[in-house]
């Protein structure tokens, strides 16, 4: 009996935690198996009791349109999970299926570094209201930065700030606010940490470009983008030719994946230089 997890999406094939998963486990010489499910939202109940019963079914990520819709069939969430309201982790522990988020932290990985230092101020323009947006203002939250969202709708964002962190002195604009060149002038922004973040699907190949003009960036900010294809956006492209600090997509496929992967497997899996090799893998 082969242990595995898998990840389950509709559709599925585009899925790169196989090769994140199956990386690792080579890597550590354990003798499992990632897989990928495609399973539509009328399967999902099934597929959940069926993987439940099997002893060789470790967990499962969960991918686009099932993050919410998994969560009245599981047996409890974890306080994280449950304040995003999403779940891309499922985990049976002693004999129950457990919804996790790690997204959130997968997000603030590579952030880590910037983060573990003392700033004066922090503040996160986000740009984007979809799915993908509720675990990147819960951890921007809770790591101290103030955040302005930007969507289409700003009646949506001031509704995500207020549900995601309630006590928060957040703002909200329109997401073409970003689009047009402004003369503002910033105040000195050393010993502050400023972000810019595309939590949309703005920029995706096949998605229209996403519309900021760097003006709205403060010195020094930090350019974080989620899109995975392609690697390098407009957006992030634009960002580095003009001297900012980019963080791409591939950061936090990869910081959520190894939360993932120590819940399925048991073990830590191997980072640090092995980093470039999974990316060269992943790119290929």
């Amino acid at each position: 009996m082969t242990a595995y997890a898998e990840v389950i999406g509709d559709p599925i094939a585009q899925s790169k935690s196989p090769v994140i998963h199956g990386f690792w486990l080579e890597k550590l010489g354990i003798a499992a198996d990632y897989r990928r499910a495609h399973v539509k939202a009328d399967d999902l109940a099934d597929y959940l009791a069926a993987r439940h019963a099997d002893p060789a079914w470790r967990g499962c990520n969960v991918t686009m349109p099932h993050k919410q819709a998994v969560i009245p069939l599981l047996d409890r969430l974890d306080p994280l999970a449950a304040r995003i309201g999403a779940v891309n982790t499922i985990v049976r522990e002693q004999g129950a299926l457990i919804g996790y988020n790690t997204d959130a932290p997968g997000f603030l990985e590579p952030l880590q570094p910037l983060l573990a230092q003392t700033h004066y101020f922090r503040m996160a323009r986000v740009l984007g209201t979809g799915g993908a947006a509720r675990a990147i203002i819960a951890a921007l939250a809770d790591a101290g930065l103030v955040i302005v969202l930007a969507g289409r709708n700003v009646e949506k964002a001031r509704a995500l700030l207020d549900e995601l962190d309630p006590g928060g002195e957040h703002h909200v604009a329109p997401l073409d606010h970003f689009a047009d060149a402004t003369d503002f002038a910033f105040d000195d922004r050393e010993g502050c940490l400023d972000l810019v973040v595309n939590a949309s699907a703005l920029g995706m190949t096949g998605q229209p470009p996403l519309p900021f003009d760097l003006s709205h960036a403060p010195p020094g900010s930090v350019f974080y983008d989620i899109v995975t294809s392609p690697l390098e956006t407009g957006f992030l492209k634009a960002a580095r030719d003009s001297g900012f600090v980019t963080i791409d997509g591939l950061s936090m496929l990869i910081g959520q994946a190894d939360h993932a992967f120590r819940r399925f497997f048991g073990a830590v899996p191997p980072r640090g230089e092995a980093d470039a090799e999974l990316r060269a893998r992943l790119l290929a």
